[in-house]
């Protein structure tokens, strides 16, 4: 079902027909478009409708709709907004999925639109308030906490001692300096974004004249810019600790219900058990997940159940006082991989006949999303000598360690530190060109037991079946990753060892010293990587022969903390050395050693010195992908190339 644009509000006529960002804001029910230099700027008290258009290879559009709602927004006006993003996407074809977002509570896809954060404003247009300037504004003092390493989540809290904690980066934005506290527990990925929403708030809200500064978590009155933060808040005191749900930020799951909306009501539907044949093409469905709720039309319902179903969802979630639901609304054959999860049954997609090139683009893209490359494989593909990361790195990443039969979900801090000793899991969702794209792989360690190598194959490949086989799944093996794992990971630490359970009974059996790696032990790692986003650190033997001058090196040893600057290497990997130290031993300061003139503490760490490589480690070169044809004609074996 699709609607005429002549029958389509006015200021939706013309949209959707070029790449980019088109928003509207919602006044007096009707939807008014916001100019090109205001995008970004959103207001308490408003409503908008915000259309992302991609421009595809083959010539063809794919649309995002969102609806974002102010927290200090009418149910009237959300209610509008969301049955006019069921108008929209009926006019652009009804392809489109359609995203609720909640101030404070929006989805990475749409903080991924406006670099680097959103940050409302007080007003609107129905709250009668006047948008204001914000350089005609008296400055307020303000807290904010930020969160995320991709994307960045921020949100003011009470301008208090007790909002902070060691976990997460604060920004206390004052009239005449910008602070940036970074707890001692956050990230060299989240303090780098952090810095941006610091450049961000002294552009706009201070025109770029006042003063920033540091304060890191653990420096007390003694530092002075650290004298001066705490001062606002009345004097130093202990940080509390995070409670359990604050840490996983994740609500109770509920209980999955199945809702179908008919004559303007939301009737439930039982089920033992939740498949595909209960949703008919003729009628709109809510299913609700707790955190989520999607709403699934039919491919043959008309726009008024289309609207009246969104309505309905709308009024649910706001009866509820659920703030934090999102809501994802998607047109029969449309499905998301999420979605489709939730279903213990859903058929395959039919396949589609393909022209012979048409099929060499469907394989390139699959070969690239497992990390191949496919410049002998496509005849228009550039031949580029460095390779490509063919991957969008702004999605979701999910991280298990593997331990036994089992496997244990990381938490944000750690899911990019890995051991060499265990299995892990990795799942990463991510917008691909037209769908949403789902990876799912495994990680082997070097030192890795069979028994969880083999457990993590067969875990990996029943998430893939959870998700209804809609997922790309690969198996990588220490040492020999494609480009893509790094720049997904970003900042990743390989250290010696393990932590799993299989791991620790192999080394009891047979005898073995645990060399797990300890945080006050003995370590040395080698920095590599091209770049902020793709950079690793990998804990070698702490011995000097271990050293190349073509790298980094981090040592430590309990309190003492040591930076190895090889004479081959360049200002980049200097600059790596520094981000790594942040993630491995930010507590304490480092003594920088240059090469020829290092210390005799750093040659004793390392049991004297002797003599070490200066040749870059050259890594495994990708070849080209080949095809074989299999023949089997009486028992004969051919192979074609």
């Amino acid at each position: 079902m699709s609607i005429s644009m002549k029958n389509l509000d006015p200021a939706f006529r013309g949209a959707g027909q070029k790449d980019g960002l088109e928003i509207w804001r919602i006044e007096n029910f009707k939807p008014v478009p916001v100019p090109t230099s205001s995008h970004g700027k959103f207001y308490m008290g408003d409503s908008y409708i915000i259309l992302k258009t991609t421009a595809l290879k083959n010539g063809s559009f794919r649309h995002d709709i969102h609806y974002w709602l102010g927290k200090d927004t009418s149910q009237d006006e959300a209610g509008t907004a969301a049955i006019l993003t069921v108008e929209l996407d009926a006019a652009l074809g009804g392809r489109a999925v359609q995203y609720r977002e909640s101030q404070g509570n929006e989805t990475e896809k749409l903080l991924s639109y406006f670099r680097p954060c959103i940050m409302p404003q007080p007003g609107g247009v129905a709250s009668g308030f006047n948008h204001v300037e914000v350089n005609e504004q008296e400055h307020v003092t303000r807290l904010y906490v930020c969160r995320g390493k991709h994307v960045v989540h921020v949100k003011e809290v009470p301008f208090a001692r007790s909002s902070l904690n060691h976990d997460d980066i604060f920004i206390l934005d004052t009239k005449s300096k910008i602070f940036q506290f970074n707890g001692s527990n956050s990230c060299i990925q989240e303090r780098g974004k952090a810095l941006e929403v610091v450049q961000y708030i002294k552009d706009t809200f201070h025109e770029g004249k006042c003063e920033v500064a540091a304060v890191e978590d653990g420096k007390l009155m003694a530092d002075a810019e650290a004298g001066e933060f705490w001062a606002l808040f009345g004097g130093f005191a202990p940080l509390p600790r995070k409670t359990a749900s604050e840490e996983t930020g994740e609500e109770t799951e509920a209980a999955v219900k199945l809702l179908c909306f008919n004559q303007g009501q939301l009737e439930p539907i039982g089920f033992e058990s939740l498949t595909h044949d209960l949703l008919e093409t003729n009628k709109c469905y809510l299913l609700d997940c707790g955190a989520q709720m999607y709403v699934w039309m039919g491919r043959t319902t008309s726009l008024q159940q289309r609207k009246g179903a969104s309505e309905a969802a709308e009024k649910l979630l706001t009866g509820d006082s659920r703030t934090k639901s999102h809501v994802m609304k998607m047109i029969e054959g449309y499905e998301t991989v999420t979605f489709k999860s939730k279903f213990n049954e859903w058929p395959p997609t039919p396949d589609l006949k393909l022209s012979s090139e048409d099929g060499r683009g469907k394989v390139a893209a699959l070969l690239k999303s497992q990390g191949l490359d496919v410049k002998g494989l496509m005849k228009s593909a550039p031949v580029t000598e460095e390779p490509e990361s063919y991957i969008d790195c702004t999605g979701h990443l999910q991280v298990w360690r593997v331990n036994g039969n089992a496997k244990t979900l990381l938490a944000s801090s750690e899911q990019s530190k890995f051991y060499t000793g265990d299995c892990y899991i990795f799942q990463y969702t991510y917008t691909g060109e037209d769908k949403e794209e789902c990876l799912i792989g495994t990680w082997f360690g070097n030192k890795s037991v069979e028994e969880e190598r083999v457990s993590a194959i067969s875990l990996a490949s029943k998430m893939v079946q959870a998700a209804k086989f809609q997922a790309t799944m690969a198996r990588l093996y220490e040492g020999k990753e494609p480009i893509q794992f790094f720049v997904i990971f970003q900042s990743l630490q390989v250290f010696k060892g393990g932590l799993s359970s299989g791991y620790k009974k192999f080394i009891a059996e047979n005898g073995l010293d645990d060399d797990s790696y300890s945080e006050a032990g003995l370590a040395l790692f080698r920095i590599q990587g091209s770049g902020p986003e793709n950079m690793q650190a990998i804990q070698v033997d702490a011995v000097s022969s271990s050293l190349n001058s073509s790298y980094c090196y981090i040592l430590h040893d309990g309190n003492s903390v040591f930076t190895w600057i090889g004479n081959l290497t360049t200002s980049l990997d200097q600059e790596l050395i520094e981000r790594q130290l942040d993630a491995i031993k930010s507590d304490l300061p480092s003594r920088s050693q240059k090469e020829g003139r290092e210390t005799d503490k750093f040659w004793e760490l390392l049991g004297g010195k002797v003599k070490y490589s200066n040749k870059k480690i050259e890594t495994e070169q990708e070849s080209d992908p080949r095809l074989f044809s299999c023949i089997l004609p009486k028992g004969i074996h051919k192979v074609i190339i």
